[in-house]
């Protein structure tokens, strides 16, 4: 009975820890989208920028 109870609070914390990194990369692909839109917007702050 013991195993049981320790299996299922491993199983929790395995659900709780997929659910806390998908809704971290979905926030981190937000910031990657805004960042991106803004260089582009503002080529001076681009910092990779090649003069042809």
């Amino acid at each position: 009975m013991m195993s049981f109870g320790i299996v299922a609070l491993v199983l929790l914390a395995v659900i709780i820890l997929i659910g806390w990194l998908l809704r971290r990369n979905k926030k981190d692909k937000k910031d990657l989208a805004k960042t991106l839109n803004q260089s582009s917007l503002n080529p001076e702050n681009d910092k990779n920028t090649d003069k042809i």
